[in-house]
C-alpha cells in the first residue's frame, strides 16, 4: 500500500500527516514553515518517502465559494504538481482547524501544545476524511 500525504495550508505554517501502512489510517506528521522554499522541501519529501498521492485541503468559503486562501491553495498544487509526479487532490477542509483544536482540548494539551500540534492534526482530519470518503465509495459501489 502507498503512503498517502495530507496537507492542511496555512499562511505561516503547513501541517503535514501521513497513512500508516495499510492506508486507513491518517497519522499526524511534520509541520513546516511557509515559505519560499515550502513546496521544494515537501517535493524532496515525496521523493524520499516514495509518496505519489497529496490530499491537500482546499479552504473553500463557508458558501463554498473560493477566497483569497482558496486561490492561494490552487496555486501552491500547480507549483508542486510541477515540481513532482504526485497525484494531487485538492479536499474541502471546512472547519478542520477548528474540528482539530476540539481533538486537542478535549485530549487536554494545553494552548502552548494546541499552537505546536494543531497544523498536523488539521491535516490528519483532512487525509482521514478523504480516506473515508474512498473507503465509502468502494462499500457503496460493492452493494
Amino acid at each position: 500500500m502507498e503512503n498517502i500525504l495530507g496537507i492542511d495550508l496555512g499562511s505561516v505554517r503547513i501541517g503535514l500527516a501521513i497513512t500508516d501502512a495499510l492506508g486507513w489510517m491518517a497519522h499526524p506528521f511534520k509541520t513546516i514553515p511557509r515559505s519560499a522554499s515550502s513546496v521544494s522541501q515537501i517535493a524532496h519529501l515525496l521523493e524520499e518517502k516514495s509518496i505519489t498521492t497529496v490530499v491537500l485541503g482546499l479552504p473553500l468559503k463557508m458558501d463554498g465559494s473560493d477566497g483569497l486562501a482558496a486561490q492561494q491553495c490552487r496555486d501552491f498544487a500547480r507549483e508542486l504538481e510541477e515540481q513532482t509526479r504526485a497525484t494531487i487532490i485538492l479536499w474541502d477542509e471546512r472547519l478542520t482547524t477548528a474540528t482539530a483544536a476540539r481533538y486537542l482540548h478535549e485530549a487536554g494539551r494545553s494552548n502552548k501544545e494546541q499552537k505546536a500540534m494543531i497544523d498536523q492534526v488539521a491535516a490528519q482530519q483532512i487525509l482521514q476524511d478523504w480516506l473515508d470518503a474512498q473507503r465509502s465509495k468502494k462499500e457503496f459501489a460493492s452493494l
